[in-house]
């Protein structure tokens, strides 16, 4: 399953990467696999990952929700963080995503959740999708 969440998670960051339209609102290369430290203005991260085998009688198959977070850093806003939010929704979902060594079924946005970070007081939004991939 890890060989699918890594491929998934290559095409994303390259499908976000060029998409010009969240570049212009975020910034180009923006999208990290951990928050970096005193980061301004909005960035977005890897979150969290559940995979469960999707496989039928005759092909390997592999179901990821997958969660992004967008950080509305130092100087930026809530209102910065759901603009973005609403890019990359528009960017993902339903995207046909090429991966490495697997074939994307299809790609979902599930839910967009607008909150505050206990320790930083920042505002995020977790994104959440859902990716079903089988193996070539």
């Amino acid at each position: 399953m890890s060989g699918a969440v890594l491929a998934l998670r290559r095409a994303v960051q390259a499908h976000l990467a060029a998409d010009t339209g969240l570049s212009a609102l975020i910034g180009a290369g923006r999208l990290y696999e951990e928050p970096p430290r005193a980061a301004k203005g909005t960035y977005l991260v890897h979150g969290e990952v559940e995979a469960a085998d999707w496989s039928t009688g005759s092909d390997s198959g592999c179901e990821q929700r997958f969660g992004l977070v967008v950080w509305a850093g130092e100087s930026a806003s809530a209102r910065q963080a759901l603009e973005a939010a609403a890019a990359i929704v528009a960017s993902l979902n339903g995207a046909p995503l090429g991966l490495d060594g697997h074939r994307l079924i299809n790609l979902t946005w599930l839910s967009s959740r607008l909150a505050r970070d206990a320790r930083s007081q920042l505002p995020t939004v977790t994104l959440r999708f859902r990716a079903v991939t089988e193996t070539l």
